[in-house]
């Protein structure tokens, strides 16, 4: 089966996960975009519990939202028509153009992927008609013999779209020599004829010293090094997987360390991206926390987002954390919840129809007097909102209500959802003002709310920059296209799609 559209193709693979997939696909697509041409990403399938929410009030990875920025476009469901955000070790919540539609193990979703490989072509067909070029991304390692019958976002979605492959390997990892003739060697002859070359990425130390290396791959495959990306830390582009925060280590904090912000990394962690604008701010440490650790020595703690909230209360609770964060609160510490931490950080989560697992009731950390039930449908919304008159713009998603006690008082002032004026009120805020949660991801995108929240943890006098959200994503985006142009040969990579 071919896809008739006019639209040329070009798809960026990887050896493996979290090589940099990504990251690569957001700079040709802006490259591409500063050379005037119409470009648009697509992944068909996505698996992550980081993402956002479009302009018609619908879900998609967050991947795909920054590269729909670096083109210049408001993010739209067909650029991810599929998005599996996982709740278990082996099942996953699947969103289909943007809606929740069910819980699957992975045994049910292989059996469902018939199906939902023709919605993922319709999808990239709409695209293919409305634009002159799609990046398409894969997913994981393009080279999974035990998964490619089900595969339905790499080869086969190459295919269909009559795409050359660019494969991306990452030399920081070892092994680039034996990640890239290995990778070929898995596949089938036509699946390498379809790969046009290779980048490597995350290379450290003097360019020069890895010409040889180039040449063995170009000697060895037959095929071209397009070129070989140097380790960046002058940007920063939103991650697609929580990967990259994996395992943290213990922190200390001593008195060389005079900010410090810990962020509790719990098993089901969603939407860890929130926190870039404070890792962005000088002079503060940004740390997740996974080993229970004493508090002392932070000036505030974060429980963020979960896509399995009554698991990762049972997580804090088995761990030790629960007492810890109560502790610490007891103590004169801040504790924030943002989306699953605010529902963590009340009475109990109640789970009535077992939207999330088992039907039942698990105890909150008790921290701020809400209870929260788990209900459908889901909530996706762009919400416009103040906190004590600051106006800020962020985006909710989550199953469920929670509910305030009579007389606690609310956290934020809801003015907007999905363009549509309200008059709500959001989150809870007690212990005066220690203990705050809020469903608002993208909190911190509004450098006067940072500086406002910066204030009441006794950081004030930090200094926090203009570039915050949308604009600072903006300009990481030029300083990436800049990191490509001069390391990658951008005229190749778009003679593939002229």
């Amino acid at each position: 089966m071919k896809s008739n559209p006019s639209a040329r193709c070009l798809a960026v693979f990887g050896t493996g996960s979290d090589v940099g997939k990504s990251v690569v696909t957001t700079g040709i697509c802006r490259c591409l975009h500063r050379r005037g041409i119409r470009v648009v990403p697509y992944k068909a399938q996505n698996m992550s519990n980081n993402s956002g929410v479009t302009p018609e009030g619908l879900e998609m990875g967050r991947a795909q939202i920054a590269q729909a920025e670096a083109c210049d476009l408001p993010p739209h469901v067909d650029m991810n028509p599929i998005l599996l955000k996982p709740t278990s070790e082996v099942g996953s919540q699947v969103v289909l153009l943007g809606e929740a539609r069910t819980n699957q193990t992975a045994a049910e979703y292989h059996r469902y992927k018939h199906l939902l490989f023709d919605t993922a072509c319709g999808a990239l067909d709409r695209l293919r008609r409305n634009f002159e070029t799609v990046v398409l991304e894969g997913a994981g390692s393009c080279a999974e013999v035990n998964l490619a019958a089900h595969d339905i976002v790499n080869f086969r979605m190459a295919e269909y779209a009559e795409a050359p492959v660019i494969l991306v390997a990452d030399i920081h990892r070892g092994g680039v020599f034996a990640q890239i003739v290995g990778t070929l060697e898995c596949l089938e002859a036509e699946q390498r004829r379809r790969i046009a070359g290779f980048i490597v990425n995350r290379f450290r130390g003097d360019l020069s010293l890895f010409q040889d290396g180039v040449d063995w791959i170009e000697k060895r495959t037959g095929k071209p090094v397009f070129g070989v990306l140097p380790w960046y830390h002058h940007f920063v582009i939103d991650q697609e997987d929580s990967v990259v925060i994996e395992q943290p280590g213990r922190v200390n904090t001593t008195a060389d360390i005079q900010a410090a912000v810990g962020i509790i990394r719990i098993p089901h962690i969603s939407n860890f991206t929130d926190f870039e604008p404070l890792q962005a701010v000088d002079g503060m440490t940004v740390a997740f926390l996974e080993k229970m650790q004493p508090l002392e020595g932070f000036n505030a703690v974060i429980l963020p987002g979960s896509k399995n909230t009554r698991a990762d209360l049972d997580w804090l609770h088995q761990s030790g954390w629960t007492e810890t964060i109560r502790r610490y609160l007891e103590t004169g510490g801040s504790v924030l919840g943002i989306c699953g931490g605010y529902q963590m950080m009340g009475t109990s989560v109640i789970d009535p129809d077992g939207l999330e697992g088992r039907p039942g009731r698990t105890d909150g950390l008790a921290l701020l007097p809400v209870e929260t039930i788990l209900q459908a449908p889901k909530t996706t919304t762009l919400t416009r909102f103040s906190w004590e008159g600051i106006e800020g713009h962020g985006y909710e998603i989550h199953m469920g209500q929670t509910t305030r006690q009579e007389a606690a008082e609310a956290l934020l002032q809801v003015a907007e959802r999905n363009g549509q004026v309200c008059g709500d009120a959001d989150g809870c805020v007690a212990a005066g003002g220690r203990a705050m949660g809020t469903y608002l991801h993208g909190l911190f995108d509004t450098p006067a709310i940072v500086r406002k929240w910066l204030a009441g943890i006794g950081l004030g006098a930090l200094a926090v920059g203009e570039l915050q959200g949308p604009l600072a994503r903006n300009q990481a985006y030029e300083a990436l296209a800049d990191h490509m142009e001069a390391h990658i040969d951008m005229a190749a990579i778009q003679a593939l799609v002229e």
